[in-house]
This record gives C-alpha cells, structure tokens and sequence, in this order.
C-alpha cells in the first residue's frame, strides 16, 4: 500500500506534542559549545523511543585534524559523543542522512529567560530553538512519524546529532571522518523550508599585533599595536571589496548585496588611556564563495596585509585561523534536489532553491565524502544567534513531514509492516 501525503501528515500530528516537549526540554538543557552532554544524553533517550541509537565516542586527537576548528580553545573530546540514529533499511535502495547539530551560542544580550522554553502565538521561545535544537527536534519528529506509520523504508535513514557545529563544526568533523555512506544529505539548518543548494564558506582569523608601549608624552618613542590594528582592518576592509568584485557572476549570489560579509567581532588593546598599548588582538570572519576557497583566501588575505601594511606590521604580527571551511554546491538540478523539492511541495509549501549567506557543515559532507548536499529546516535564520530566537511548532511540524515525504520518495517505502 502506498503512503500518500495525508499518512504523513496525520502520522506527523499524532506525535507532534512529543516533539515539541522534546524541544521544549532541549531549551531547558543549556548546551553550548563543549557543554553538551546533558542535552546529547537527553537526546539519547528520545531518539531511542523510535530508531537505533549509537554513541559514537570522540577523541582528543581530533585536534591534531587538519580541518579542525579552535575557535574556542582548550575543549577536551575524549568523554564526550556524537549520535549516530538510525532507521534500518531493507538495504535495497537509496540511503538518506540528515545532520543537526546541538551546540547552541551563549544567550544574547538582552534575551529573557533564554533556558526557559515560553509557548508564545504558536512558537517555542529560547536559546537553540531554531538554532539548532528545533531541528534535533524535526529530525526525530520525521522518524517517529515514519515508525507510527509503519512504514519499511528501502534504504537507511541516518540522523547524525553533533556537537561543535557553532564554533567550526568539529562534531561533524568527527563523523565525516569514520566515512558515513549515504546518497543525500540534508544538513538541517533554519531556512524557512527553502532549499538552499549553494552554501557559502568561511574563514575565521585571529591577528595579534606587537608594538612598543610607552606614555603618552614620549609618542616618537612608541609604536601603538591598537592603531596597527586599526590599519590592518581598513587592510582587510579593501581586500574584501575586492574579493567580493572578484566573486561576481554567481546567479545564486548575485542577488545578494553582500553574501559574503567581512565582520571583526573583536578587538582588544591597551589598559590605560595615557599608554600606547604594547599588543593587540582582532578576531574577524571572512566569507568566501565557490569561486574560491578557504586556502586561497587565507593566503590572500596575509599577502595584502604584509605588502599593504609595510614591515612595521608585516615584522610585528601574528596570524592563525581557526575556522576554514570551503564552499559548498550540489547542482540545482540534481535529482535529490528534485525529490526534495516535490516532497516541499507535498507538505503544502513552494519549493524555492535558494543561496546560503552563512557557512555551515554541508562542506564535510559534500565536499570530502562527495554525498550530495542540501541546506533545509524551519524556523528563520533571522532570528538565530538573537534574543528573540523562537520555532514556530507548525514550521517544525512541516519540516518534519517534508523530511519523512522525502525519506519515502528517496529511500523507497512500498509497504507497511
């Protein structure tokens, strides 16, 4: 017998209150970057409710990985998991994997009770809503659906549930690297249920600048590393612009003003007004798109600042980057694009295939073990990272049937047991 869109639909309302306290005690379990474990272990058990469950054990020698992020320095692994949750095929037909991560960012200036999930018009408020524990949420929600249809799926479907996604996605790092085989994957990500095929990369750089401190009255004597800094911004400033001109003629970019920003996040230097301050520190992200990549831009942008910014700074800097992730594009017109889109369109939304202005962990996926990628999820990005971060329940509601229609479609699924 086969599942039409109304089973699902009716098997996704059916388990939806359970998704939404699944969420609703995500948000009550602070989970920040290297702090996940009660929520990965809250995880755990739901997930068990409907699939098979793995804990795939991490390790402190995933520092020493080539594509490892240190944004946030001295988080120790060894102790620590990543999921692995599977719902078993026949093994007959195409695997589908879906990736979400469980790490949130710190709460925001401002954000009210952001551990306390509040029910507000319909949607979930508080940190790692939509970002991303509303989609650990629409993940199990698509496989519950799928196990009170019944349903016998073809082909496996995998949900990998990480951690680290937020400070440069070293829980992913940590799966890619065992060699998981799949023929899609949906890296689930708030996007207002569009598909979003071609994701921006990132670079995030860390620049300390030495200078020679002195008092204020003695200025032919000091070097001031706050001003060097200041120079090596209006540096980076222009070789943005001109990779930005450089990156155009991309139709899935295009439209953007500026899908590949450059944001200094941080500057720090000095500790006493009347004193040139000694050392510097600026931390910034750059964006690059699929006309580039990660090993190119870091080049170029040390290049420009030790030609441009003479041997005062060229002698007197240091330079790491802590975050370097390519571009990454599965064609509009792939086939699991396709079968995305029609199973968008079955769950009642228009399919719109769009561009990412963020970067993420589809690159791991696509890029290194050459599954076929896409970028997909409710809830708006809009609102990530802010204090009024919220999932509105019939978003993830829709996700979720979009993902288990599209498991159906993709994976096989011609009889219910």
């Amino acid at each position: 017998m086969s599942i039409t869109p109304a089973d699902i639909r009716n098997a996704v309302a059916a388990r939806l209150d359970e998704a939404r306290q699944f969420l609703a005690d995500l948000i009550a379990t602070p989970s920040l970057s290297g702090e996940e474990a009660a929520a990965m272990d809250l995880a755990a058990d739901v997930f068990a409710r409907v699939a098979e469950v793995q804990r795939v054990p991490m390790d402190d020698a995933l520092r020493g990985d080539k594509d490892y992020s240190d944004v946030i320095g001295g988080i120790a692994y060894t102790g620590r998991d990543n999921l692995r949750v599977v719902l078993p095929g026949a093994g007959a037909a195409k695997s589908l994997l879906l990736n979400a991560h469980i790490d949130t960012v710190p709460p925001s200036q401002g954000q009210e009770a952001p551990f306390e999930p509040r029910l507000i018009d319909g949607a979930l408020w508080g940190r790692g809503s939509c970002d991303a524990n509303g989609q650990v949420a629409t993940a199990f929600l698509a496989m519950a659906a799928l196990r009170e249809l019944g349903v016998s799926l073809g082909g496996d479907l995998i949900a990998h549930v990480v951690v680290e996604e937020e400070n440069g996605g070293n829980g992913t790092l940590a799966m890619v690297r065992r060699g998981e085989k799949a023929a899609g994957c949906v890296v689930l990500e708030p996007t207002e249920r569009r598909i979003l095929t071609s994701i921006r990369g990132a670079i995030w750089f860390r620049i300390g600048l030495r200078g020679r401190p002195g008092h204020s009255g003695k200025a032919g004597t000091t070097r001031s590393a706050l001003k060097m800094a200041i120079r090596v911004i209006e540096i980076l400033e222009g070789y943005h612009a001109r990779l930005l001109a450089a990156s155009r003629g991309d139709p899935m970019f295009d439209k953007f003003e500026n899908p590949m920003p450059l944001t200094i996040g941080k500057l720090h230097a000095g500790n006493w007004a009347a004193t040139a301050p000694g050392e510097a520190v600026l931390e910034g992200v750059l964006g690059l798109l699929p006309n580039t990549t990660a090993r190119q831009v870091m080049d170029g942008l040390t290049d420009a600042i030790r030609r441009e910014g003479g041997p005062d700074i060229a002698d007197n800097m240091d330079i790491r980057f802590t975050y370097r992730h390519d571009a990454s594009v599965c064609p509009a017109d792939h086939p699991f694009v396709a079968a995305l889109a029609e199973a968008v369109r079955g769950a009642g939304a228009e399919a719109s295939v769009d561009a990412m202005t963020a970067s993420c962990d589809a690159w791991l996926y696509n890029n290194q073990l050459n599954i076929p990628t896409v970028v997909f999820g409710g809830g708006s990005l809009s609102v990530a990272h802010s204090n009024t971060e919220h999932m509105p329940i019939a978003e993830l509601a829709a996700a979720a049937e979009t993902l288990a229609a599209l498991a159906v479609r993709w994976c096989g699924a011609e009889e219910r047991c």
